[in-house]
């Protein structure tokens, strides 16, 4: 059974990599357009797909039930949407042994999951931390490696919100080193560090009248 996680008003995340213990692998869809999906993509990818689906769907049951059966069809860049539902704001993440998924009501969302690498790619620091590259030089390469990640899912989190993908920079994104949340270009980003034991943030659409 999924533990969804509040990360901020009318915004959740589902993870099978939580600190609350084995999660257990994510729940396949079963969900007729997710497996018509499914079918046309390779048997790997399928396996993937229908898992990232089954998660979101599991989180719709749990904070929307009258959602959870919606058609979730992909927008220009892929972006998943609820047909029929512009309001509500989901994604889906997948990475190495593990996947994430977010519902969001009356918000724009994204949420990225990414297993780190065993240590800093030298180029890649330089490229999504031009400004604070200098703070992972004192840390071990593993630790150092898990920061990029974490980084990372922030950044990518952003431009999956608005929906640019890649093509929003997300390496431009400003996300210093161990840092649990920020704002860009009318968005909140959260690193959900005390939630998953893998590198996990979400992005939303800003409230001004949210505590910082």
């Amino acid at each position: 059974m999924i533990r969804p996680l509040q990360v901020a008003d009318r915004v959740w995340v589902a993870t099978t990599t939580g600190t609350g213990g084995p999660s257990g692998p994510a729940p396949v869809s079963r969900h007729r357009d997710d497996l018509r999906r499914a079918a046309a993509l390779p048997e790997w990818r399928a396996r993937e797909f229908l898992a990232g689906r089954g998660l979101l769907r599991a989180l719709l049951a749990a904070v929307r039930p009258d959602l959870a059966g919606a058609e979730i069809v992909p927008g220009p860049r892929g972006k998943p949407a609820l047909r029929g539902h512009p309001d509500v704001g989901v994604s889906v993440s997948h990475t190495e042994g593990g996947a994430a998924a977010g519902v969001a009501v009356g918000r724009a969302l994204g949420v990225d999951l990414q297993h780190p690498a065993d240590r800093p790619n030298p180029a890649l620091v330089r490229r999504l931390l031009p400004g604070h590259a200098h703070l992972l030089a004192a840390l071990p390469p593993e630790r150092a490696a898990a920061e990029v990640a974490w980084v990372w899912t922030a950044q990518e989190a952003c431009v999956k919100a608005s929906g640019a993908g890649l093509a929003g920079r997300p390496w431009t994104i400003d996300v210093p080193p161990g840092a649990r949340t920020g704002h860009w270009s009318g968005y909140r980003w959260t690193t959900l560090r005390d939630h998953s034991t893998t590198p996990l943030s979400c992005a939303y659409t800003d409230d001004p009248d949210d505590p910082d």
